[in-house]
C-alpha cells in the first residue's frame, strides 16, 4: 500500500505543472554543467521546486547524461516530464534574425549588435571578421544572403554570419550556372556586384529586370554606368541624404559616372531576384532609366528620350 501510495504521488508530481509564475523562464545550460548544478540552475531561474527532488528525478529517469547545453525557455505549465524530455532534445528556445536586401555590411553588423548573440565579432574590424569566416582578403559587402534565420539566445554572431555566407554562396552559384550564354559578366563575382546595384537601383519588382537590361546594355557598349547608389556608397559617411553635382564628380573606386565598368566590390546585399536579374536580364533596347517618383522607372533607348524623361519625371518636380 504505501509503495503504491508513493507511486502514486512521484506519477502526479511528475505530470503536474512545475510552481512558477505567468511568464516563461530562461534557463542556459553551458557546456559540461552538472546534472545537479542544472537542477539547482532550474530553480534559481524561477522554478518554484526542490533541486535535489529535481536531480533525483533526473536521475532517476536514466537520461541524466543525455541533457544537452544551450538556451531554453521554460512557459508555465511545464511539468516535470516536459522539462527533462525538452533539455534531452536540445529544444532550444529560438530567436530570428532578418537581414534584409539592400543592407550594407555596415547595417549587418548594427543589427547583429542589437540581438541577444554573443559578439565574437566585436572589436574585430571587417577584414577580421571575414578571416574569422574563412575568406580572408575578401570584402565583406554583398557577401551574405538577406533572410530570416534563426538562433538559440547567446549563439555566436559569427555563427550566424558563417550561416549567411554560406547561403549567398549558394544563391550565386546557382545563379551563375543559370546565366545567358550572352552575358558580358565575366565571373559570379561580376554578378555579384551588377545584382547590388541592381538590388538598390530598383523601386518595383517589374522593373527589376529592365534595370538589369539597361545596366548589360551599358556594360556590352562600353558605357559607363552612372548608377548613384554606388556613388553614395563610395561616399561613406560623408553622404548626407542629398546627392549633388560635386558628388558626382568626386572619384572614388566606386564612383561608376568617372570609372568604367564594375566597381570593384558589391555595395550592398542582393536577394534572389536580382541576383537572377544578373544574369537573366530582361531583353530591352533601353540604355537610360529614371524615377518617376512612385517607385517605378521610365526607361528609354536614346539620350534625348531620356532628357525628356528627365524634364518630366524630375526637373518639373523641382
Amino acid at each position: 500500500m504505501v509503495a503504491a501510495a508513493l507511486g502514486a504521488a512521484a506519477w502526479a508530481w511528475l505530470h503536474a505543472p512545475l510552481p512558477m509564475g505567468s511568464e516563461p523562464l530562461e534557463l542556459a545550460i553551458e557546456p559540461g554543467t552538472p546534472p545537479r548544478s542544472i537542477a539547482r540552475d532550474i530553480e534559481r531561474a524561477g522554478v518554484r521546486v526542490d533541486a535535489r527532488l529535481l536531480f533525483a528525478w533526473f536521475r532517476l529517469s536514466g537520461k541524466v547524461r543525455e541533457i544537452r547545453a544551450g538556451n531554453y525557455e521554460i512557459p508555465p505549465g511545464t511539468t516535470p516530464l516536459t522539462l527533462l524530455d525538452k533539455l534531452v532534445r536540445g529544444e532550444e528556445s529560438l530567436r530570428s534574425l532578418t537581414l534584409v536586401e539592400g543592407w550594407t555590411f555596415r547595417q549587418v553588423r548594427a543589427a547583429l549588435a542589437r540581438e541577444e548573440l554573443r559578439r565574437d565579432s566585436a572589436g574585430l574590424d571587417d577584414a577580421a571578421i571575414m578571416q574569422q569566416l574563412g575568406r580572408p582578403g575578401v570584402p565583406p559587402e554583398g557577401r551574405f544572403f538577406p533572410d530570416t534565420y534563426a538562433y538559440a539566445k547567446g549563439s555566436s554572431d559569427l555563427a550566424v554570419l558563417r550561416r549567411a555566407l554560406h547561403a549567398m554562396d549558394r544563391h550565386l552559384e546557382a545563379a551563375w550556372a543559370q546565366r545567358s550564354a550572352d552575358t558580358p559578366l565575366k565571373s559570379a563575382d561580376e554578378a555579384l556586384i551588377l545584382a547590388s546595384i541592381v538590388e538598390k537601383e530598383t523601386g518595383q519588382a517589374a522593373d527589376r529586370g529592365q534595370i538589369a537590361g539597361v545596366f548589360v546594355n551599358r556594360l556590352r557598349a562600353g558605357m559607363l554606368l552612372q548608377t548613384d547608389p554606388t556613388v553614395i556608397y563610395g561616399l561613406g559617411e560623408k553622404f548626407d541624404g542629398n546627392l549633388r553635382k560635386r558628388d558626382l564628380q568626386a572619384d572614388t573606386p566606386w564612383n561608376t559616372y568617372t570609372r568604367a565598368g564594375l566597381p570593384p566590390t558589391p555595395i550592398a546585399m542582393p536577394g534572389k531576384a536580382a541576383l537572377m536579374a544578373a544574369v537573366q536580364p530582361q531583353a530591352t533596347r533601353a540604355l537610360y532609366f529614371v524615377a518617376r517618383g512612385d517607385g517605378s522607372s521610365h526607361f528609354s533607348a536614346t539620350l534625348d528620350e531620356h532628357n525628356r524623361a528627365v524634364q518630366r519625371y524630375q526637373l518639373q518636380k523641382k
